[in-house]
């Protein structure tokens, strides 16, 4: 697959005005632009089992994803979530080493939305429903590198940067492999 160009998130919706992510699952990356200018660049993971939409699969899916939800703001880092909501328990970044299998979901959320019918959004596919997220994890050790059940994890001092940065202003995401074309620091839209 190609890295996707401001042109492509254009022509499958995403409006002039939105923030761009793109997470390569090759160099298990999340680069933000805005417009064709580069923001930031973090390490994430995605999931152990690869790349795919099928419901059940713990796959990250692939495709076009409008980021629908932000769950957490004003959070202190570490805040535990159960079911899109705080719990009374904050877990500590810096114990976030060999904490067993359990996959928490921290600091911040990042709800994803498909919006390509018949790829990532409708029955048995739809990232929404599958409640795929963009959050922060225990396992931070481990970015860098695919392990999460499906959703993209990254740092907690990380996801509340990007959740910071996107603040009111509409945001979509673009997941894939970029493959061995480097990701730079200005997309180079007429290429």
């Amino acid at each position: 697959m190609q890295f996707p160009h401001w042109r492509d998130a254009g022509a499958a919706g995403c409006p002039p005005q939105a923030l761009l992510l793109i997470i390569d699952a090759q160099q298990q990356q999340l680069t933000l632009f805005d417009q064709e200018t580069f923001v930031a660049r973090y390490p994430v993971s995605t999931s152990a089992a690869g790349l795919g939409c099928e419901e059940g699969s713990f796959k990250t899916p692939v495709g076009w994803h409008e980021v629908l939800d932000r769950i957490g703001a004003g959070a202190p880092l570490g805040q535990v979530f159960k079911n899109r909501k705080p719990v009374s328990s904050v877990f500590d970044p810096k114990d976030a080493t060999g904490t067993g299998t359990e996959d928490l979901i921290l600091t911040r959320i990042l709800r994803l939305a498909g919006r390509e019918p018949g790829k990532n959004q409708g029955f048995g596919i739809d990232s929404y429903e599958r409640f795929i997220y963009i959050h922060g994890t225990q396992e931070e050790d481990r970015l860098g590198t695919p392990a999460s059940h499906g959703c993209i994890r990254m740092a907690s001092a990380d996801i509340a940067a990007l959740f910071d940065i996107l603040r009111d202003r509409p945001a979509w995401c673009w997941i894939g492999q970029v493959g061995n074309l480097a990701v730079g620091e200005k997309e180079g839209g007429g290429n």
